[in-house]
């Protein structure tokens, strides 16, 4: 693999895991706001954790994809090649 295959590569991981980060931040500022908004106006009726809840489920499955799924996916991948590399050589 190239350097330049390798940077690339490199920047795509970089950009999932800044965008990760992302949803992260903005998880934890809208569900704060709406827990302000819920706990000040709701009279007793809690609703935000609603959306707390479908949004975490969201967001834990991005971090499986940007932090479990890619990296092993990809290291699976570069074995697959090297093996099937071997493989046509004999």
């Amino acid at each position: 693999m190239s350097a330049d295959d390798l940077y690339k590569r490199a920047a795509r991981r970089a950009d999932e895991k800044i965008g990760f980060y992302k949803h992260l931040a903005s998880f934890i500022v809208v569900n704060v706001v709406l827990a302000i908004i819920n706990l000040l106006t709701g009279n007793g009726e809690l609703w935000f954790y609603w959306i707390t809840a479908f949004w975490g489920i969201g967001l834990i499955g991005h971090f499986v994809k940007v932090f479990i799924v890619n990296g092993r996916l990809e290291d699976n991948r570069e074995d697959m090649i090297q093996k099937e590399m071997e493989k046509m050589k004999k």
